[in-house]
């Protein structure tokens, strides 16, 4: 079983939500990519428990961990049976946290780091990053001037969706579920805290 039951009931509460208030796309892409690691120095294992760190642990105890070199290479640090892929990001780094996805949110990721018009997932994708994340923006991806936001524990479900139609904030808070990136293909469902 991938998810716990708590986290499961969560997700399917959501996901019923969405296809009860009706699911479409909208219109420019935006979202965290899989980012090269720059610290070279760290050990395999300092770098394995900060992916993992981005997972419950019901998720983490059997994730893939991959790496993504400054040359774009991928590399395994420790193979899951899962489906579930966790990376360690960069720290120092901003847009660059830990995180852990399941296969339809990493095709979510790759469409969005390829300028795809829209996600090509045909399902759901879920993306933890527990040990919370900084970025620049809540509104433009693209933005690389605003000052860093930190961000804490939370995760997101990665599908392409109508917000007006979902009732809910389109703006960061601290706490509850927001609709990140909203007006594009790529917005998604941002959730505060652990599931």
């Amino acid at each position: 079983m991938f998810y716990s039951k708590r986290s499961l009931g969560a997700v399917t509460r959501i996901f019923i939500a969405f296809v009860i208030v009706g699911v479409a796309s909208g219109a420019v892409p935006p979202i965290y990519t899989l980012q090269p690691s720059t610290n070279s120095n760290e050990s395999t294992q300092t770098k394995i428990a900060r992916a993992l760190s981005a997972a419950p642990p019901d998720i983490a105890k059997a994730a893939t961990v991959m790496e993504k070199d400054p040359q774009g290479k991928m590399t395994v640090l420790r193979a899951g049976t899962n489906g579930f892929t966790c990376m360690p990001g960069d720290p120092t780094g901003i847009g660059m946290p830990a995180m852990c996805e399941d296969k339809a949110s990493n095709e979510w990721s790759m469409d969005f780091a390829a300028h795809k018009p829209k996600p090509t997932n045909t399902v759901p994708g879920i993306t933890y990053m527990l040990a919370g994340a900084t970025q620049r923006s809540d509104s433009d991806p693209y933005d690389n001037t605003s000052e860093p936001i930190k961000i804490g524990p939370h995760w997101m479900i990665m599908w392409p969706f109508d917000p007006k139609t979902t009732g809910l904030p389109t703006t960061h808070k601290p706490t509850g579920a927001y609709i990140m990136w909203a007006g594009s293909p790529y917005a998604h469902l941002h959730v505060m805290g652990r599931p």
